[in-house]
Order: C-alpha cells, then structure tokens, then sequence
C-alpha cells in the first residue's frame, strides 16, 4: 500500500500505546509531525526524552515536533499524575472505578491544541493512542468521547474536515505489545510509568497493565523496571 502524501499529525507522549501509533501513521503517511504536551507530571523529563527519541527514529523534521507547556493541568491539580499532595498508587487489579491518576478532561485539553495546530499546518488526521478496555478507566478514553470530539471538529474548524483516528482504542495490551514488534517501532524508547523518571517502577497501574501486556505476549519488555512482578497470575 502507498503512503499518502498528506501530513498526519501523532500525539507522542512517550508511552508504548502512543509509540505504536506512530508506528501505524509512519506505515501510511509520508510526512509526519509529533505533537508533545508537559503538563506537570512527575515522568515529564523522561516522557519528553522518549518523545524527542521517537521522533529521531521516524524522521520527524524539529520543525514539525510540537512541545507544548499545559503546566496548568498541575495547577488545577487533582491528579496523582500531576498532585504532589497525592501519592500514585499501586495496581490493585481490576476496577469500574476511575483511579486517581485520571487528570481531569486532560485529552479535551490536549486534543484542542492539536485540532488547532493541524489547522495551522494543513493536517488532516490527528492520531492518539487512547485504549478503551485495556487503559485504567479513564472516561476520555472511550469511543463515544472520540465521536463526540469529532462532531464537535467538524462544527468549531473552518474546514471541518480534520479527524482524530484511535488506531489502538480496541486493543488489548498484548495485542499492542505484538503490534509494536511486527512494525519493529523501538520500545526501548518508550516509557509508562506514573511514578518516577528514573526507571519504571513496576507496580503502578499503567506500569502493570504494561507489564502483563508483555507477559501475555511472552516476551520481554527491554525497559529497566525497578520490580517486575508477574501479573498473570
């Protein structure tokens, strides 16, 4: 299949699920520009470092990577991602309930300033790596938050035509894990803990979920984690 000469634009936070959307939009686009957002979180250093290393490894021009300062995310705080007063927690197993590292409407932020730098730039497609059954609950992580952001694209842009793709929102994590290595996108460049920058810690949700993703794959993560307990357990 040819790539098509449009310009796509990928929000890249550093983690695995954004990384292999990436992946998916160097596979069908020929010129790509990588959106990053700081927001206070307590991995930023390391999250911009991945981005910035992602970034080499498809090409992407330093005149088409984006890092945007939202560092009133932390302000508003409310999250453990973001709220020095509130510790990230350790993964606990499955739950309905919305964890505390949600930050709050964060995506709605985050996706605006991308809808207006595709404006800017003449993007048509914005690619984020929401995951909806496998992710911590997050409610800007469903479907139906998507199509709602797409209409409202659609009546708040001069063209209307710009669309946010969620090219891995019905994958699992192992299913992702596979992906990444089938498009061979560089996982040691990426990173998903919630709780520090030095190396993963193992134990938090996002780190967890990351983890028994690669032991339902069989295979080994290549980031350095301080535990590695098994999740399948």
């Amino acid at each position: 299949m040819s790539k098509s000469s449009d310009l796509a634009v990928v929000l890249v936070s550093g983690g695995m699920d954004s990384l292999v959307c990436a992946a998916l939009a160097n596979e069908q686009y020929e010129h790509l520009a990588f959106l990053h957002l700081n927001y206070g979180q307590k991995t930023e250093e390391r999250e911009l470092d991945c981005f910035n290393k992602i970034a080499d490894h498809y090409g992407v021009d330093k005149s088409l990577r984006k890092v945007i300062d939202v560092t009133f995310l932390k302000q508003i705080g409310g999250s453990s991602l973001t709220d020095d007063g509130i510790d990230v927690k350790k993964f606990k197993g499955e739950s309905d309930d919305i964890p505390d590292s949600y930050v709050p409407f964060r995506n709605t932020h985050i996706i605006a300033m991308a809808v207006s730098w595709s404006e800017v730039v003449g993007a048509k497609k914005i690619f984020i790596g929401a995951v909806n059954e496998d992710s911590s609950g997050y409610p800007d992580c469903r479907p139906s938050y998507y199509a709602a952001y797409n209409n409202l694209i659609k009546e708040g842009t001069k063209a209307g035509d710009i669309e946010i793709i969620t090219p891995v929102i019905d994958l699992k994590k192992d299913e992702i894990v596979k992906k990444a290595v089938s498009l061979e996108a560089p996982l040691k460049f990426s990173y998903s803990c919630y709780a520090r920058g030095d190396k993963a810690c193992g134990v938090c949700d996002s780190c967890a979920l990351r983890l028994r993703g690669f032991q339902k794959a069989e295979l080994e993560d290549p980031i350095e984690y301080d535990q590695r307990p098994n999740y399948l357990g």
